[in-house]
């Protein structure tokens, strides 16, 4: 460390008053002698760079930990890292995309319909349908939606077969509002998906889609991606919804309409029914729990009987837009006639009331309260929570079906 004599007196006195200097004040070294160095040859130096490359490559290869993929590689004589990150490899996730195609495949079908159109200006016309079902028992039971089969009213159903066979179906159930349907063929013995749970999902899940996009042509496409958000709600009309979905980014396009969305695991989780199409990667499925209850009657008993409440119901919103605000309420459904000798009006409702729960699940639209009576059989009791006339109350009822 040096310092100028003339600028820094101060300094350097209080520099030797703290340090003992090695060498006396008066100390003068003569000057070194050097003596002329041989000058290395260039090729010679770029052999050794490519030598000590070489060896500094085998000391990172065989001694040094390799940090990679967020984890270390490390051998038998090296010490353990205290902690360890570990990053599943993308390979290793994708593995199970196959699996999950190979054993849901065989239990999707192909579903083709005729129908009639009729209008003013063209008379009747025929047209087709095309969609996507999947088998829900080996009797020849396949769950599809509602809109796949016009609604109950395609005039010819036709299922093509994984192998390859294609046979007449029968609709035996559908329902608009829920978007689901229950068509029959005559076979046995044939290959079953398994159903899921689709109450526990987590947004950020595996989620797999069968189906026939576009046409025949690309029947039984798998399409991979996430659960991207739940108990979506898709607005149909101006008052209507389909509320519960499930939100994913695995590709839907039409003809996928009626196949499974699947976990990981290959059971169905839910069966995909409507894309925005303004946007890229937001595709909807109806949870598959919405769903079993009616496939358990008609594995069971060969068809299902929907309870029967015996009420006109509409929306609160629907209500208010023509009449004005209804006392005590936000939403719910307005209940504008009660029939008579039914459920409802042996329980005590009366006209004009608001359904706002049913059996502690909160009920603000008419498509709510049908998805919730799905989950009741003739003869199961539950409580209603109800307003009337601005205050509420509960009612005790008791289901029958309309054949009661």
């Amino acid at each position: 460390m040096s310092y100028d004599k003339e600028d820094n007196k101060e300094e350097r006195n209080n520099f030797e008053d703290n340090f003992i200097l090695v060498d006396p004040p008066n100390y003068n070294p003569e000057k070194p002698k050097y003596s002329k160095k041989k000058k290395i040859p260039f090729f010679t130096i770029v052999i050794v760079a490519i030598i000590s490359a070489a060896i500094g490559g085998v000391i990172g290869a065989y001694i040094a930990p390799v940090y990679l993929y967020g984890r270390y590689i490390d051998y038998p004589y090296m010490q353990q890292p205290a902690e360890r990150v570990e990053i599943i490899a993308q390979s290793e996730e994708l593995n199970v995309i196959p699996a999950v195609a190979q054993k849901a495949m065989p239990s999707v079908v192909g579903i083709t319909t005729i129908s009639v159109q009729r209008n003013s200006f063209f008379g009747a016309r025929r047209s087709q349908g095309l969609g996507t079902g999947v088998i829900v028992d080996s009797s020849g039971f396949i769950l599809t939606n509602s809109h796949v089969v016009d609604n109950g009213s395609a005039q010819e159903v036709q299922v093509l077969l994984n192998n390859g066979e294609t046979l007449e179906a029968e609709v035996l159930w559908n329902d608009i509002s829920l978007d689901l349907a229950v068509i029959k063929v005559d076979a046995v013995n044939l290959p079953v998906a398994e159903l899921g749970e689709s109450d526990n999902l987590i947004v950020g899940e595996t989620a797999i889609a069968i189906g026939n996009p576009l046409g025949l042509s690309f029947e039984r496409s798998v399409t991979a991606g996430i659960i991207s958000g739940l108990n979506r709600s898709v607005p149909i009309n101006e008052y209507e919804s389909i509320d519960g979905l499930i939100q994913t980014d695995a590709s839907i396009n039409p003809g996928n309409s009626g196949g499974p969305l699947l976990n990981s695991k290959g059971q169905i989780i839910g069966i995909n029914t409507a894309k925005i199409q303004s946007g890229e990667g937001l595709g909807f499925a109806i949870p598959i729990n919405t769903a079993k209850p009616i496939v358990d009657e008609f594995i069971e008993k060969g068809e299902f009987r929907r309870v029967y409440l015996g009420v006109r119901p509409y929306d609160v919103e629907q209500v208010e837009a023509s009449y004005g605000d209804i006392e005590g309420v936000d939403s719910g459904v307005f209940i504008w006639r009660v029939y008579e000798e039914s459920s409802a009006e042996m329980a005590g409702m009366e006209n004009g009331d608001v359904i706002v729960s049913m059996g502690g699940t909160e009920i603000n639209t008419v498509r709510k309260l049908i998805a919730e009576l799905y989950k009741y059989r003739p003869g199961d009791e539950t409580t209603l929570g109800i307003v009337r006339d601005g205050e509420k109350m509960e009612l005790r009822v008791r289901f029958t079906s309309r054949s009661d």
